[in-house]
C-alpha cells in the first residue's frame, strides 16, 4: 500500500525550526543560512535540501516551475532563476542544474530516486551545491534532499 506521506514528512523535517527563533545565518561554520519553511508551488516540483553535515539544516528550495533556486548566502534569502541543466533526472529536475543572477551561480549535482512509500515525489540521496560569487572561493556543501509535486 503506497502512502501519501511526502507532505507529513515535509512538515515534520520543517516544523523543527521554531518560527520565533531567528534562522542560523551560518551553519556548521560555512558562509551560507538556514531558510525558513519552504511551501509547495502551485504547480510543478520542488526539491529541498539539507545539509549532509555535522547538523540537518534545510539550506535551498529549488522548484522546476518556476524554475529557480531559494537559498540565504551569508544568511541573506536569494532567489536565482535556472540557466542550465543535463543528465538523467526526474520530477522536473535533471541529475546537473545551474542557476544564476548578479556575481552569483549555484551548481545542483544529485542522485533522484523514486521510492515506494512516496507519491508525487522522491529524495534526493545525496548531492552537493556548490556556490560560486566571482572573484571569491566556491563552496560545495553535501546535501540531501526530498522532492514533492503539486497534485
Amino acid at each position: 500500500m503506497r502512502l501519501a506521506l511526502l507532505p507529513i514528512v515535509i512538515a515534520l523535517l520543517t516544523a523543527a525550526q521554531e518560527p520565533s527563533k531567528p534562522l542560523p545565518r551560518s551553519v556548521d561554520g560555512l558562509p551560507i543560512g538556514a531558510i525558513p519553511k519552504q511551501d509547495l508551488p502551485q504547480t510543478g516540483c520542488a526539491a529541498f535540501f539539507w545539509t549532509a553535515t555535522q547538523t540537518r539544516t534545510l539550506i535551498a528550495m529549488a522548484s522546476s516551475d518556476p524554475a529557480r533556486i531559494r537559498f540565504a548566502p551569508e544568511g541573506k534569502l536569494v532567489d536565482l532563476v535556472r540557466v542550465r541543466q543535463s543528465g538523467p533526472g526526474d520530477f522536473g529536475f535533471l541529475a546537473q542544474t545551474a542557476y544564476a543572477g548578479g556575481d552569483l551561480t549555484v551548481t545542483i549535482e544529485m542522485a533522484i530516486a523514486r521510492r515506494g512509500d512516496l507519491t508525487q515525489g522522491g529524495v534526493v540521496e545525496g548531492g552537493t551545491i556548490t556556490i560560486a560569487r566571482e572573484g571569491a572561493d566556491s563552496l560545495i556543501v553535501p546535501v540531501v534532499g526530498i522532492i514533492g509535486c503539486a497534485a
